[in-house]
Formats: C-alpha cells, sequence, structure tokens
C-alpha cells in the first residue's frame, strides 16, 4: 500500500505493521472497531450481542453475532495475526449451536445487548426498522440453514482456507477477510480486504441464498397466512362498506393491513392485523418528518377532545426515530382464528367508526391550513 505525495507528485509505501507489534489486542480492539463500524465487511449488519455465551453445556464465546438484511445470522470470530488451526471447527461448531435460536431467543439477546449499549432502545422496534418490516410480528429470523460465519484474521493457515474453499463447494456462507494495518509516521491504517470466496463468487453465492430464502418463504404455512388475510379482510370490508363509506370500494389483500383515505394527503386510515392483535390507526406519513411531527403535534393539542369523542383513551404514538407518527386504538386477538374472528371484526369496524369521526374536524382544519398555506396543493 502507498501514500500519495501530491507536491512531490510521488508515492510513498507504506509500512505493514502486526498487530501485536502496535500493541493491539483482539478483544479491546480489532472487535470493538467491527461492533461499530460492521460496514467494514462490505454489507449493512446489525450487531446483537457480542461475547455471547449463550450456548447450553459449554463456556465457549462467540466474538460477534449479528444479523443481516435478509434476517440471517452472521457469526463473526475475530483472530488478530494469525487464526490458529481450529478456528473453522469452532465457527462451524457456533452455527450448530445458533442454528435452533428462535425470534424470541434472539430478541432477548439483542434486547440484552441494548440494555448494556444503548439503554432505552427496544429490540423489537430496531429489529423491525432495520429488516424493513412494518410490524415486529411480520419479520422472520434465522430461518432454516441460513446461518453465515464471517472469519477476519491478519493471516490465515492453509490448513483453514483450504477448509473453507471445500465447505464453499456444500453451498455453505462462509467468507474469510484478512486485516492488515498499516503505519505511516503517527497515522495507523486497517485494510480489509475479503479473500475468500472472491467477490464474483460471493454475488453468484447471495443469489444462490437469495433463491433458497425465496423457496423458504413460498412454502405452505405462508400461502396460508396470505390466504386467511386476504379471507379476513374479505370479510371485513364486507361489513365496513356500510358504515364506513371510505373503505366501501378499498379491495382486499394479502398484506396485513389494508388504507383508504382520510382527506389529508398522506395521513390514512389503516385497519392491521398481526398474529396477536387487530388494530385500527391514522398513520401519518405526509413526506417530510418534520410536516408528520407537526400534524401530530397539533392534532396532539386537541388529545383530551379527540379521546372524549373516540369514547376512550387513545394510544398517541410520536415515534420519535421514525419519520412516522401515528394514532390508535388495538385489542388482543388471533385473525387466524376462526373462533375469534367475528369479535375482532366486530370491535375494529366499531374503533375505526369512532376513531374516523374523532378525527373528522380535527383533520379537516389542518387540511384547509395547508391548502391556505399553499394554494397550488391538491
Amino acid at each position: 500500500m502507498f501514500k500519495v505525495n501530491k507536491s512531490k507528485n510521488t508515492i510513498e509505501p507504506l509500512r505493514s505493521e502486526t498487530f501485536a507489534e502496535l500493541g493491539f489486542r483482539e478483544r479491546q480492539h480489532l472487535q470493538e472497531w467491527i461492533a461499530k463500524e460492521p460496514s467494514c465487511l462490505g454489507e449493512e449488519l446489525l450487531i446483537i450481542q457480542k461475547e455471547f455465551g449463550g450456548f447450553s453445556d459449554t463456556n465457549e464465546r462467540l466474538d460477534l453475532l449479528a444479523i443481516d438484511k435478509q434476517g440471517s445470522l452472521v457469526l463473526i470470530e475475530n483472530k488478530l495475526d494469525d487464526t490458529g488451526r481450529d478456528v473453522t471447527w469452532q465457527a462451524l461448531k457456533y452455527a450448530s449451536y445458533c442454528s435452533s435460536l428462535s425470534k424470541e431467543n434472539i430478541r432477548s439477546i439483542f434486547q440484552a445487548y441494548l440494555d448494556r449499549s444503548s439503554p432505552g432502545e427496544d429490540a423489537k422496534e430496531v429489529l423491525t426498522e432495520f429488516l424493513d418490516a412494518d410490524e415486529y410480528d411480520e419479520i422472520t429470523v434465522n430461518k432454516g440453514s441460513t446461518q453465515r460465519i464471517i472469519l477476519i484474521a491478519a493471516n490465515f493457515r492453509k490448513e483453514v482456507t483450504s477448509t473453507i474453499l471445500w465447505l464453499l463447494n456444500f453451498k455453505m456462507r462462509v467468507q474469510c477477510f484478512r486485516v492488515t494495518p498499516w503505519q505511516s509516521g503517527e497515522d495507523i491504517f486497517l485494510d480489509v480486504d475479503q479473500i475468500i470466496p472472491t467477490k464474483d463468487a460471493e454475488e453468484y453465492m447471495i443469489g444462490l441464498a437469495g433463491k433458497s430464502l425465496d423457496e423458504v418463504e413460498a412454502t405452505v404455512g405462508v400461502k396460508e397466512r396470505n390466504k386467511a388475510r386476504r379471507q379476513f379482510w374479505t370479510e371485513l370490508l364486507k361489513a365496513a362498506g356500510s358504515k364506513i363509506t371510505r373503505f366501501a370500494n378499498i379491495s382486499p389483500n394479502d398484506a396485513h393491513y389494508v388504507s383508504a383515505g382520510s382527506g389529508l394527503g398522506g395521513v390514512p386510515y389503516n385497519f392491521v392485523i398481526a398474529r396477536s392483535f387487530g388494530r385500527v390507526e391514522l398513520y401519518i406519513d405526509h413526506g417530510d418528518r418534520e410536516q408528520n411531527k407537526a400534524i401530530f403535534d397539533e392534532l396532539h393539542t386537541q388529545k383530551a377532545a379527540i379521546d372524549s369523542a373516540f369514547g376512550g383513551p387513545l394510544i398517541w404514538e410520536r415515534l420519535d426515530k421514525k419519520r412516522a407518527s401515528r394514532i390508535k386504538w388495538e385489542t388482543p386477538g388471533d385473525p387466524f382464528d376462526e373462533a375469534q374472528r367475528p369479535a375482532l371484526l366486530s370491535f375494529m369496524i366499531d374503533a375505526m367508526a369512532r376513531l374516523e369521526n374523532a378525527l373528522r374536524q380535527p383533520l379537516a382544519r389542518i387540511q384547509a391550513r395547508l391548502r391556505a398555506k399553499s394554494p397550488t396543493e391538491e
């Protein structure tokens, strides 16, 4: 590696060092660098635990446990200047241990990590946002045999690389990153280079993994859930059409919600279902975060009157860490359970009618104000 000297129009060699020579340690330094900047591994990763030791009947500890954007667990094992002989076997053991972790296990592991590193953060909210989902109940993590392994070291022994190259033939997702510290005067640089597999091979493997995930999603269980959602929305919209006219021409779908406009652009009324609840809400996502919060805050100044008109205290969620805000009312229930469905349908339709009635005038005033401020806005 060379440093460019622009004034002399030359290049100057940097000096490659070992971590030991520079006084760096595996856990205190390399592990912390990766935990704080996992993007150095070339993708978006969410670190959910450090020094993970949640393996039954063993005192072994995994350096870093992460989740990728597809919801797969990523096991990251760091070694400083040399991998040693047994790192591959060690990582495979960790992968087998982690393969049985449930969604609730993962949430609990991540919450324990957040309680130490970011007090006040909620694991469900962070996971939902990272995986680009609307509701925590909709996300799926650690599907099947999708666990991944990342090995990081300055030097990989031949017996390690040989084993990994052999494992790749079985479509296992194992990556090796060589990390090299470089020094120029007082400045120290870190080079992170993926050496196995090569990037071209990695893209091919990611394609295979994506295909595998698609096939998992196409299981009978998912198809049945989508069918049940459509059935639920068909029944709800048919019953609601005569009572809530704005939903009269809305078609059922396979999603976890159906929407209808409130008269204010970007602020729809939603019916929402998950496995454990039914909800009605006003979802405020007008496009601009500040404007969303301003609309919510203006409505919140009328909270007492709106709650009274609704017939009880609504749940007001400003959602300061997100762009949108919402006002909602929900009840426990399983929309996929035929025995619970009639009561849930009745509750949601009644609640939506009351929510619409409570918010009709406040929203009309906001709409009038916005139109007066921007006469050309439709």
